[in-house]
């Protein structure tokens, strides 16, 4: 089991049975995520007797680097294999700010979610990612960002999976990130995605340390949502939008309304107008994200990027009914590291191979 599924209290456990002092479990954690989840033991003020321990009965990672492509934005793309089977992509973006950098995490390995537009959902849902497999992504960016003299300063779940479906170990994974003396990220600077598992947000609202929110909502209209996004058959978007309206009064946290923008099919001055219509009264910030490539979907429809004009003219008629709405930037789009971009390469290139 890799260092990143611990907490104090758990190696502490560790350390007990192996008739050594708990409160080096601190020092050891310190060591692993500040060396970017490489540590040696030699060097550390823990007595001969444990460096023999830890030389003879380490830590095995959990995942390791399979590949690495880089963006002409700086954007990172890394392949990593998980030596439970399988790979999944994470995402190091510098940030604007200098010095700063954002990670993009996954977690679960493959979808189940089915939207058309999401290259992530195409090769179905294989396993939930262990909670050592999704900090350990973290640990990863966080060692490609300080090469780059930068420091992860945001962590996102927008990743390969659905959160919600996979939340025990998200939850645990976000302790570890966030802790002090751990990842020491802390819990503000960390969002979690859905695609609208009522259940998950309610749940997610009542923890210790509620992270922020982002509703991949994607459509006004339930029409529209069903065709796109499947769990729109389940949760209706009055439905899902209560539930969000909730969790930002529970927790105190504002929501994103994440809406990626497709031609012809969510852009219309009507939906806008929609969409409007029913964040009245709810200080929600609506990110419109033009489309992403990504081949044709589930359901055959090859989806189109709206113009710069189209996206404007979107933003521009939410911001006249009073919405705070900002497009995103596309970042590593041309490294295929872009917003619903990231896929089971494994999986896909298997089931290439076998038509």
């Amino acid at each position: 089991m890799s260092l990143a599924a611990h907490d104090r209290t758990t190696l502490g456990a560790w350390l007990t049975a192996r008739g050594e002092s708990p409160t080096h479990a601190g020092r050891l954690l310190r060591a692993y995520y500040g060396g970017g989840g490489v540590f040696d033991p030699d060097a550390l003020s823990i007595g001969k007797t444990l460096q023999t321990t830890l030389r003879h009965e380490h830590f095995p990672a959990a995942t390791f680097v399979r590949d690495r492509v880089v963006s002409s934005d700086g954007t990172t793309k890394l392949l990593l294999g998980l030596r439970r089977g399988g790979a999944i992509e994470t995402v190091m973006m510098p940030s604007y700010r200098a010095g700063e950098a954002w990670c993009c995490v996954s977690s679960q390995l493959g979808c189940a979610m089915g939207c058309d537009f999401c290259a992530s959902t195409r090769s179905g849902l294989d396993r939930n990612l262990e909670v050592d497999e999704i900090v350990e992504q973290f640990v990863h960016v966080t060692r490609v960002a300080a090469e780059h003299g930068r420091r992860v300063r945001r962590l996102v779940f927008m990743g390969i999976g659905e959160p919600m479906h996979n939340l025990d170990n998200v939850l645990t994974a976000i302790n570890h990130i966030a802790g002090q003396g751990l990842g020491g990220l802390g819990w503000s600077r960390i969002t979690v995605s859905t695609v609208g598992i009522v259940q998950g947000i309610e749940r997610m609202a009542r923890s210790e340390h509620p992270p922020f929110l982002a509703l991949s909502l994607h459509a006004p209209d339930d029409e529209t949502r069903a065709r796109i996004v499947p769990t729109g058959k389940r949760y209706d978007v009055a439905t899902i939008l209560a539930a969000a309206r909730e969790y930002q009064e529970r927790t105190g946290r504002i929501v994103t309304i994440e809406y990626c923008l497709l031609a012809g099919v969510n852009d219309s001055e009507a939906q806008a107008d929609l969409l409007a219509q029913r964040l009245e009264g709810f200080r929600a910030h609506v990110n419109v994200i033009p489309y992403n490539a990504t081949g044709p979907g589930l359901s055959g429809m090859v989806y189109m990027r709206p113009t710069t004009t189209g996206v404007t003219r979107f933003l521009e008629r939410l911001r006249s009914r009073g919405v705070v709405a900002h497009a995103r930037d596309t970042r590593g789009d041309d490294v295929a590291a872009a917003c619903g971009q990231l896929r089971d390469a494994d999986r896909d290139a298997a089931q290439a191979s076998a038509k």
